[in-house]
């Protein structure tokens, strides 16, 4: 299934809850929140209470990043504000696989992420225990980036290893996805995808989600890959 997660690192925070509403009414799927400590990353967000502000006011999936040093410690905070997914970073923890068991342990969705330095052999060992592998394609810390196009090349061999190994996973993508761009990313595998400025700044949000929908029809996740295999251009694993 292929997913919008608008990021609200681009929403107008003033009226957060209503910006929410408005592009899960122009089609987005789930709704995909930064949380930055200052540690992990060079900036500050939000936490857990502006979570729980918001979940209030919607029922839609709360895709929460976690972009935080020790994520472990926080996770009952964002389940009981309402996070539906928790995605924390491979690189924030020493025993990631202790982070994916406590998430599950709580009956939540476990996603990891990864920055664009980290090879994807790194988080090969996991994918069998997770619900999402979130592919930063920009170094992760601040909105409004461009997409970095040496990273969708993780993304393919993500999903080429999931699908070799007969695994079901979501990969998603995070960072300067735009319509222009999205392409790659579904070719490649990615089927949620993370889109802030490109929506939450668009006059009509529903108009950009129609056309990434398009275009995902046209290149659906993973068309790539088999004509990629043929031509030795991935190595099979």
């Amino acid at each position: 299934m292929f997913i919008i997660s608008p990021s609200v690192l681009a929403a107008d925070f003033s009226q957060l809850g209503a910006e929410i509403k408005r592009v899960e009414k122009a089609g987005a799927s789930y709704i995909h929140l930064d949380i930055m400590d200052g540690h992990f990353v060079p900036n500050i967000s939000f936490g857990a209470p502006v979570i729980a502000s918001v979940r209030k006011n919607t029922s839609i999936i709360f895709d929460v990043h976690l972009m935080i040093t020790n994520p472990k410690r926080y996770v009952d905070d964002f389940l009981r504000a309402g996070a539906d997914i928790i995605t924390f970073h491979y690189e924030s923890d020493d025993d990631p696989a202790e982070v994916i068991q406590y998430v599950k342990s709580k009956e939540a969705r476990v996603g990891m992420a990864i920055k664009p330095a980290t090879p994807a052999e790194a988080v090969f060992p996991f994918l069998k225990d997770l619900d999402m592998l979130l592919v930063m394609t920009v170094e992760p810390g601040f909105g409004g980036q461009k997409m970095i196009p040496e990273t969708i090349e993780k993304v393919r061999a993500i999903r080429t290893y999931a699908n070799e190994h007969n695994i079901k996973i979501d990969v998603q993508v995070d960072g300067g996805i735009n319509a222009d761009n999205l392409k790659f990313a579904t070719e490649a595998g990615a089927n949620i995808i993370v889109a802030g400025s490109a929506v939450f700044n668009a006059p009509r949000a529903k108009d950009v989600i129609d056309k990434m929908k398009k275009v995902a029809d046209l290149y659906p996740f993973g068309s790539g890959l088999d004509e990629r295999l043929e031509k030795g251009k991935v190595r099979k694993r």
